[in-house]
């Protein structure tokens, strides 16, 4: 297994995945250069790849773009280091001559491929970094992202946080630009809405690296009667075990962003905190004929459940070929201004791509977590459109470069 383990890592990091139909003599097909952090974070971006390899195979089975042009993806490992994923970037455009860039997860990471596409003129399609910067404070011509930003899934969650009797309020975060700007807003919109609330208390780990005993000892010095929880990955677990354990939770309201998400739930199994309100994806509850469609289609394909980051992975890479089409072409300024206004069907309902900040309305599912034949699962939930949680054009204007 050890063996297999580190071949897949090896092939991951090394090797370029392509996806066609080509036959000899074919069209030339539209070359999509991805990079994400796979041996950094699989527990998201496995899944994450599955959902592009379904909607590779769905939109090539259909003739693929541009009157018979087949999808080809062309993927890499960035290693969870930004140099390392300019350098990658660099080489799938430079060697490999592709169309369109995407992918990313870490924050810090896509803004600096976000960079590398402005300098290169090459349009880049932020699948999962979540800081407001991306679209906003550093937004440019050939970026767009897709998931909901650490300003709209944080406003979601005051709504339900500046419903809660609590006052005094504590934050814990990784410390990095996701989870600083994670903070930042929801500190700016609870407050907006709850003036009589208070700080008492900020925790900041490295992530990956969190030292849940002293991370915990430190919220519970504060006297918290809130928290709001950014952790997420190995870090969460680590958190919830050592708070559980040591009652810090006990009376006290949680907010965690992604919580809710089977890709972070699942491996709590029985320790799942019950009551939290979070953002996630239950996935086996949502009824609407979109999700059916896409969860029948990804069990028979991968024998598996999908997880957010499956959604994320699909829709992504179905936007891209709706705005290659759009286009008529796979030149980048061409391809650029299709994606403004672009609107495209996903597995939670229609999405558009803003033209003034390049952020797609993909909204996010909102509930409580409840443990359930010893594993947590979402209650109580809503989707919360993200058209609905944006800031108003003149916020957007004062922020994103023009």
């Amino acid at each position: 297994m050890q063996g297999l383990k580190r071949t897949f890592r090896a092939a991951v990091a090394s090797a370029a995945l392509s996806l066609t139909a080509l036959s000899a003599g074919a069209a030339e097909p539209v070359r999509i250069g991805e990079i994400n952090s796979y041996t950094g974070l699989p527990a998201f971006t496995i899944p994450y790849r599955q959902g592009w390899e379904l909607a590779v195979e769905e939109i090539n089975d259909k003739g693929g773009v541009l009157g018979g042009r087949m999808l080809e993806v062309i993927s890499r490992d960035d290693a969870g280091k930004p140099d390392d994923a300019v350098r990658v970037a660099n080489e799938l455009v430079s060697n490999e001559k592709v169309d369109i860039l995407a992918g990313t997860y870490f924050s810090h990471i896509g803004l600096a491929v976000s960079d590398y596409a402005l300098r290169s003129k090459k349009v880049f399609v932020a699948a999962e970094p979540l800081t407001d910067a991306i679209t906003w404070d550093k937004g440019n011509r050939y970026t767009f992202r897709l998931r909901p930003s650490t300003y709209m899934q944080a406003a979601m969650l005051v709504d339900r946080a500046a419903a809660l009797p609590a006052k005094r309020w504590a934050t814990v975060a990784p410390n990095y630009e996701y989870g600083q700007s994670a903070v930042a807003v929801f500190k700016q919109l609870l407050k907006a809405k709850r003036p009589d609330v208070e700080f008492v208390g900020e925790q900041w780990p490295a992530q990956g690296k969190i030292d849940a005993g002293s991370t915990v000892q430190a919220l519970a010095a504060s006297q918290p009667e809130a928290i709001f929880n950014v952790t997420f990955g190995p870090d969460l677990a680590k958190f919830v075990r050592e708070g559980t354990t040591r009652g810090v939770f006990d009376g006290v309201s949680v907010v965690s962003l992604l919580t809710g998400e089977p890709e972070y739930l699942d491996p709590l199994k029985g320790e799942a905190p019950d009551g939290w309100i979070v953002t996630g994806y239950p996935w086996d509850q949502i009824d609407t004929p979109a999700h059916k469609a896409f969860l029948d289609a990804y069990q028979a394909r991968f024998k598996d459940y999908p997880r957010l980051g499956s959604i994320v992975g699909y829709t992504t890479f179905k936007a891209i070929a709706a705005a290659v089409d759009k286009a008529g072409s796979t030149d980048s300024e061409k391809v650029a201004d299709a994606f403004k206004g672009l609107k495209v069907e996903s597995p939670f309902g229609g999405i558009e791509f803003r033209a003034i900040d390049h952020q797609a309305t993909m909204g996010a599912y909102v509930g409580s977590i409840a443990v359930k034949d010893g594993k947590g699962a979402m209650t109580d939930w809503a989707y919360s459109d993200g058209a609905d949680y944006l800031p108003s054009d003149e916020v957007v204007l004062k922020r994103r470069p023009q």
